[in-house]
């Protein structure tokens, strides 16, 4: 009780600083134009942690990953407290769970278990034809059962595949960057930004029509660089024969946890009815608006989570070398990642009066028109650092916001914000949520991958100049 009274005291005292920002509704809200760049200071620091403490601390990385990302969201939220009040930090808090954090982990922690269930059985080899043939399969799901669902799926049978491999961290990147990103580029299904393009009244297939040849150009440039690059390590390993690998295995190639492939496609249309079923029914958290048909879309997905859980053989899971470290590991980290971020996203949101107004001045040019080759870098860059889904929805807001109008007349800047969110999610291991989930399981299986650096050393050789290319090319 005499806590509860000083936390009372407390948040009246500090409540007239956030008078400035009052909402319409009478609730806190956060105007980022008052924010300078020094609020961001938190989020760089534990993207610098996620990149440099495995490399310099690797034990006691693995050990307190998870108190250090709470401490980089502490230092940003409790000096946020005290300058800009109780209220505000508790509703700025509360945005980030309640609408982003809690519906994020709760779809990968559905996805993880349903495709973590489902094991292919019998014995692929990792010859390059193979392993390519498995990265397009994964690609062109992707757009269907979301870029997690498909790297879920198909991440152990390659790693398993590629188990006698001596060299396997090339094929586990370029893993990432077309299943766990580019291969979401046809659907809203595939990618969060493309859902929420979706919700603003973007067409369910206009994305499939426009970002078909931009997807078709930008694989085949990938797998063919992998296809390439796989040859040539396999033929330094001595082009290991299927025969030798197969001889001790006696088990046919088949499915088990078939009953997951139903769960799944029960994800995709819980998914679905978030987006297309409006009650018009609303929850408020302290100010928070939480909508009935999100509130049903994450109980649905915690219901099948259970029910893969409950429904496939535990023989099976050990089998499919199934843990929950990788899932608890982006818990972990992406909370830290979500509340440090809060203050980049607002600034961000402010466009032209906030801090980073000279990097939204730089999308239109000196008539007014839209530059999209700038809209496509931007989008991109900025998307592979922060959360691709709110980034994107910036500058689609920046563009004008009008999905008729941006299907219509600026259909090539809507284009442009759409392919840099989804294309660029590959440039670094937080730029989209399955790719740090694929490093981890790969991890687990044995595989030494890239530090953060190391991997965008990867990005940096390989997928900026294909976007390059994109950009000639379509932009």
């Amino acid at each position: 009780m005499l806590f509860a009274k000083l936390l009372t005291v407390v948040a009246t005292l500090l409540l007239p600083c956030v008078a400035f920002a009052s909402a319409a509704s009478g609730g806190p809200h956060l105007d980022g134009a008052l924010l300078s760049g020094f609020w961001v200071i938190p989020f760089a620091c534990m993207l610098l942690s996620i990149a440099v403490f495995p490399l310099l601390a690797p034990h006691f990385w693995h050990s307190h990953f998870g108190k250090i990302s709470m401490f980089w969201a502490l230092c940003f939220l409790v000096p946020f407290t005290i300058k800009f009040g109780f209220s505000l930090a508790l509703y700025e808090t509360l945005h980030a769970l309640l609408l982003e954090y809690f519906p994020f982990i709760i779809l990968l922690l559905a996805l993880f278990t349903v495709a973590g269930g489902v094991r292919l059985t019998g014995t692929l080899v990792g010859t390059p034809l193979v392993n390519t043939l498995i990265l397009i399969i994964g690609t062109a799901l992707a757009s269907w059962m979301g870029t997690t669902g498909a790297a879920m799926l198909l991440i152990r049978p390659l790693l398993r595949a590629n188990a006698h491999r001596k060299h396997k961290v090339h094929t586990v990147v370029f893993f990432i960057f077309l299943v766990a990103n580019i291969g979401g580029s046809l659907t809203p299904l595939g990618d969060p930004p493309l859902f929420l393009g979706f919700l603003q009244g973007v067409a369910f297939f206009w994305t499939t029509t426009h970002m078909l040849v931009p997807m078709l150009f930008t694989v085949t440039i990938l797998t063919g660089v992998y296809f390439l690059l796989d040859n040539y390590f396999f033929g330094k390993e001595g082009r290991p024969t299927p025969e030798g690998l197969d001889a001790s295995n006696t088990e046919k190639l088949g499915l088990e946890g078939k009953v997951n492939l139903i769960l799944l496609l029960g994800v995709i249309g819980a998914v679905l009815l978030s987006g297309m079923w409006h009650p018009h029914v609303t929850f408020d958290v302290y100010h928070v608006p939480v909508e009935l048909q999100n509130l049903t879309r994450d109980v649905l997905l915690l219901v099948i989570t259970g029910l893969s859980l409950k429904l496939t053989d535990d023989e099976s899971r050990i089998k499919n070398d199934f843990n929950w470290f990788p899932i608890v590991e982006v818990g972990k980290l992406f909370i830290g990642i979500f509340l440090s971020m809060i203050p980049a996203i607002a600034i961000l949101k402010a466009g032209k009066d906030g801090a980073l107004a000279s990097v939204i001045n730089l999308v239109t040019g000196a008539n007014g028109e839209p530059v999209d080759v700038m809209y496509f870098w931007l989008t991109g860059l900025l998307s592979s650092f922060l959360d691709n889904a709110p980034t994107y929805l910036v500058f689609f807001n920046t563009a004008g916001g009008d999905a008729v109008h941006l299907m219509g007349e600026m259909a090539s800047t809507l284009l442009a914000v759409s392919a840099g969110a989804v294309f660029m999610g590959a440039n670094t291991y937080i730029g989209n949520a399955p790719n740090f989930m694929v490093r981890s399981i790969a991890e687990d299986q044995g595989v030494t991958m890239p530090s953060f650096f190391g991997y965008m050393a990867w990005s940096f050789g390989i997928l900026i100049p294909t976007f390059v290319m994109v950009t000639f090319v379509f932009f």
